[in-house]
């Protein structure tokens, strides 16, 4: 960087006893200003006393195994759906644990099954009586009498979780050899009660901890795991509820609210709540019930840690459900400081933006472990840890160029850097970039192109930023795509909800509103739209000079003849074999004579790239395609009254692509071309940003080659700079 680096502080690193003489070392080398323990790991004396600031990890819930053993009816519980079972004649019989991972489930034979368990006939999709099915527990199974022969039937039963899925996922993953650790609900009195004691006596045997780091709180994601190795993950959805259900809930919720929530509500015909699904307003009110219950526990153990001169932060990741970082709720745990662990630039603006913490820290991948997230080795023979980094750092780094973050750090296993120097040279100069830009943010906010983008989804902004998972994970979700796009865009980004444009309206300063999801996610909407006040609401922010922007199936739902419910806007719609006698209109593609020629000018073999959305066809006569496939549009622009609306038939991440959905927005939001073009570099394989406070612009190169740049300033000025591969530049 041509910049004075700043060599030290902001960066915590991971720690090792008996590898005292590496931590230190590597302390200097990185800047660090805090070492910190991971799981499996310890810090000797020698550590502690070598004048750092001090993390300790604990992850209260599985904090003391002989305490849970010798306390079995405190683990934490969850509903399944028993395996299909085909009726053969008036009699069946349904195994409840046939598929399931017998280590991670056991069923629950304590509370009376009638209470909370539901037996269906999944082929009428009604309820079968109580009377007529019975459970029995020595065969583990539920016999239902008076069965409809050749229909389909199941039971959504409570099931207790014997082993912790962390636990669970590092003893399989990195071949751990330990104890099976137990997950204990605080719900439980003495649960609670023991949480304080072990929390109080923790902080009294531990005066060198400076930061309490709780992995996360209570709950986590749901993740059921299979009997068979080729099917393991049953289920996983890093936002849903699903484990935080057991009978003290149940009631209390019950008792609270003056209804029941039923096993339906949570087992959905087997696809439970996950976040990608339109969550029902029973399961937001029972999401809001067990985050105003976190909170409230959480408090009392971070009172604890407040009480002994500590601060504490909290892992947003792993055990985090009920710690919504944008819920209602969150300010009330007196946390000090939010960690997230990131792989791209979207969940570095999810930390940056949370609002009742002073610090904000990342953590980095690869997480220092011999394998990576899908069995690489990355810190084994035959791995390139700083490749991986990079990687990771390249998409993270320009989301951080838009908004600060106050830290960042590693986890893991400090020795198995050892074999790697470049690895170990790459993160030293990450700390410094860090550093620079991070002192640049402080300085005051970078310039943005002036008007709001806003992504509308039934989520809003208890989930901004995050659409249930990472993007290696979901790399075919629309719509976390777009976030990792946005991130390092120079818009200001909010979320909101359909709830809130039918509550609220629209706000004021919000120019262009971004749909996208697959249809009946909860990222389209699926049955909002059939909602007159929605989309009545954002016809007439586009027809008085809004821009609409949809991705793949936005405003899906078939209903009063259309299947995007936002066509009118779009000038396209979706045809899944209803219209298929329908006429449709004949289209030409644009060239560039034609003004919104300009969305895909910069990329148009990006823009040719896009995946097509089977049946999309134009609408209207004034539609302008600006690429398409065999038949099918892939980009359009069209023009509502005094507004303008963009569709994309899919979205997929890459730098070339971003370009385009910048070019998109200023297209739709009627964006000033001067305001446009000021601090936009020439070659879209790089990307700039100007802090006005400080007269200081930062240029990446965001690929492996050289690349020759350049950008205009404010002032008319025209900048050319030349980048190394992945080089930052000030000027």
């Amino acid at each position: 960087m041509s910049t004075t680096d700043i060599t030290k502080g902001d960066f915590t690193l991971p720690g090792e006893a008996g590898y005292e003489d590496l931590t230190l070392r590597m302390a200097k080398k990185w800047g660090a200003d805090i070492i910190r323990d991971s799981d499996g790991t310890k810090l000797s004396p020698e550590i502690t006393k070598a004048g750092y600031g001090i993390y300790s990890t604990i992850c209260i819930i599985r904090a003391d195994n002989a305490w849970a053993k010798a306390h079995p009816d405190c683990l934490q519980q969850n509903f399944l759906m028993s395996k299909p079972v085909i009726a053969e004649g008036t009699s069946v019989t349904m195994p409840l644990l046939d598929g399931y991972f017998t280590e991670q489930f056991k069923v629950n034979e304590k509370d009376d099954p009638h209470e909370f368990w539901q037996v269906f006939d999944r082929t009428t999709g009604e309820e079968v009586p109580h009377a007529d099915w019975s459970f029995d527990a020595a065969a583990g199974s539920v016999t239902v009498k008076n069965a409809t022969p050749y229909h389909r039937y199941t039971t959504n039963f409570l099931a207790v979780r014997q082993w912790e899925e962390i636990s669970m996922y590092n003893h399989v993953t990195n071949n751990w050899n330990k104890e099976h650790l137990m997950a204990v609900d605080p719900v439980y009195p003495e649960a609670m009660a023991h949480f304080k004691d072990w929390m109080e006596n923790w902080c009294k045997e531990n005066p060198d901890t400076t930061v309490v780091r709780f992995t996360s709180m209570f709950y986590n994601f749901a993740w059921f795991w299979g009997a068979d190795s080729a099917n393991r993950s049953l289920f996983s959805d890093w936002g849903s509820y699903d484990f935080t259900v057991n009978p003290t809930h149940l009631r209390a919720f019950k008792a609270a609210k003056g209804y029941a929530m039923t096993s339906e509500d949570f087992v959905r015909a087997g696809e439970y709540n996950a976040t990608h699904n339109v969550p029902t307003k029973k399961y937001r009110e029972w999401m809001e019930f067990i985050d105003a219950f976190v909170a409230k526990a959480g408090k009392e153990l971070v009172d604890i840690v407040h009480k002994y001169g500590k601060k504490a932060y909290v892992f947003y990741d792993d055990s985090w459900i009920g710690v919504e970082p944008y819920g209602k709720h969150f300010a009330e745990f007196g946390f000090d400081g939010l960690i997230k662990c990131v792989f791209n630039g979207f969940e570095a603006r999810l930390c940056a933006g949370v609002k009742g913490v002073k610090t904000h820290e990342l953590r980095f991948h690869p997480y220092l472990f011999p394998t990576g997230l899908t069995g690489e080795p990355t810190f084994s023979e035959g791995g390139h840890p700083e490749i991986e980094a990079g990687q990771y750092w390249i998409q993270v780094r320009r989301a951080l160029l838009r908004t600060p973050v106050d830290r960042i750090g590693l986890g893991g296993y400090l020795h198995l850097v050892e074999p790697f120097p470049a690895f170990c040279d790459y993160i030293e100069k990450v700390g410094q970039e860090f550093r620079t830009l991070k002192s640049f943010n402080t300085s005051g906010a970078p310039y943005t192109i002036p008007g709001k983008v806003a992504v509308l989804s039934s989520w809003g902004s208890l989930r901004s930023w995050i659409c249930s998972g990472h993007l290696h994970e979901h790399p075919e979700v629309d719509l976390t795509n777009i976030n990792e796009s946005l991130s390092g865009l120079p818009f200001d980004v909010e979320f909101i909800s359909f709830d809130d444009v039918v509550t609220n309206g629209i706000p004021s300063d919000v120019k262009v509103i971004i749909n996208a999801g697959c249809a009946d996610s909860s990222w389209s909407g699926g049955e909002n739209w059939k909602n007159a006040a929605l989309t009545s609401a954002l016809t007439k922010f586009v027809a008085e000079g809004g821009g609409f922007i949809g991705v793949h199936d936005p405003s899906a739902t078939r209903f009063g003849g259309l299947y995007y419910q936002m066509s009118p806007v779009l000038g396209v719609d979706r045809d899944t074999g209803s219209k298929k006698c329908v006429g449709k209109w004949r289209y030409t593609v644009a060239d560039s004579t034609n003004p919104a020629y300009r969305i895909v000018a910069d990329a148009p073999e990006a823009a040719a790239a896009i995946k097509p959305t089977d049946g999309v066809y134009v609408t209207d006569s004034d539609t302008v395609v600006l690429s398409e496939k065999d038949g099918t549009p892939l980009v359009t622009a069209h023009e509502f009254k005094k507004g303008r609306a963009v569709y994309f038939a899919s979205w997929k991440f890459s730098f070339p692509v971003t370009r385009v959905l910048f070019r998109a927005i200023c297209y739709a939001m009627h964006a000033d071309k001067k305001a446009e073009e000021a601090f936009v570099t020439s070659n879209i394989l790089t990307e700039c940003s100007y802090y006005p406070a400080i007269d200081k612009t930062v240029i990446i190169n965001n690929s492996a080659e050289e690349q020759k740049t350049s950008f205009v300033t404010d002032k008319g000025k025209t900048v050319e700079v030349m980048l190394k591969p992945f080089e930052t530049i000030i000027q």
